[in-house]
């Protein structure tokens, strides 16, 4: 059973409903989250009759004509889904390259039960939940539990940058699709020579990622705290929009806390 609650971003029609079924008929996805690059990649996906233009369909259909793993490599974007594959009668379950989004899932006692919150495995009267412990003292040190611990005995989290596949036959198989330090050492090998080109290049970097997050079908702003992250993220918005960008502020009555007079600075 794969179920969805769609907060929608992208086709707000029912074209970009879930569950959905990629256009070869082959597999079913629920996904949390937004692939950023979903037109470039539209673009490069040929031989396709598409219902709708949401990010979603783009994501099945890069499954059924690229396959799963290289689908993955060229998404840009923050995601948890679960991909059912008819075929092959497999389960995949992946998360994003840095776990922006969370994946929990339970397998215990012939039970694979999976979702994009606990409170959602707390309701099904099946699942034997019990607090974990260890996970526990991990919260009491460090004000968080890490993959793929989670508060429950049996409830894990997919971690960042992995992917699991789950079938009746093989039981669970988890690997990475992606890790920080095999980027590291290619970065290693394409240095910048001076500050001026790592500047350049930086800016490049941020304006696009910005350009790419400000694609809606709704409307948008961002929180203004005042603060430099903000503030280069609404000044990067603006230069690119040909409409005031929104901005949307917290202030405290609490003196050394209050940041609103910087916000409505920059604003």
């Amino acid at each position: 059973t794969l179920g969805h609650r769609r907060l929608s971003i992208h086709d707000l029609t029912s074209a970009g409903s879930q569950p959905m079924h990629s256009f070869d008929g082959r597999y079913v996805i629920v996904f949390n989250g937004e692939i950023y690059n979903f037109k470039e990649l539209r673009k490069e996906l040929s031989g396709v009759n598409w219902r709708g233009h949401s990010d979603t369909e783009v994501m099945l259909a890069a499954f059924s004509l690229w396959g799963v793993s290289k689908a993955l490599e060229k998404f840009n974007g923050m995601f948890a889904f679960a991909l059912w594959d008819k075929k092959h009668q497999t389960l995949t379950l992946a998360r994003d390259r840095f776990g922006e989004k969370p994946l929990y899932y339970y397998h215990q006692d012939g039970i694979f039960s999976f979702a994009s919150e606990i409170k959602a495995l707390e309701k099904d009267k099946d699942l034997i939940l019990h607090i974990d412990r260890r996970s526990l003292t991990h919260q009491l040190e460090s004000s968080y539990i890490p993959a793929p611990l989670s508060i429950y005995e049996g409830v894990n989290k997919v971690a960042p940058g992995n992917i699991l596949v789950f079938s009746y036959k093989r039981g669970v198989v988890i690997a990475p699709f992606w890790e920080l330090s095999s980027q590291i050492n290619v970065c290693k090998k394409n240095m910048f020579t001076c500050e001026n080109e790592a500047i350049e290049a930086l800016e490049g970097e941020l304006k696009k990622a910005v350009r790419l997050r400000m694609a809606s079908d709704v409307p948008l702003g961002g929180f203004l705290s005042g603060g430099i992250d903000s503030s280069l993220v609404l000044a990067l918005m603006q230069s690119q929009s040909n409409v005031p960008v929104n901005s949307f502020s917290i202030g405290f009555d609490v003196t050394g806390f209050n940041e609103a007079g910087y916000a409505k600075n920059v604003a």
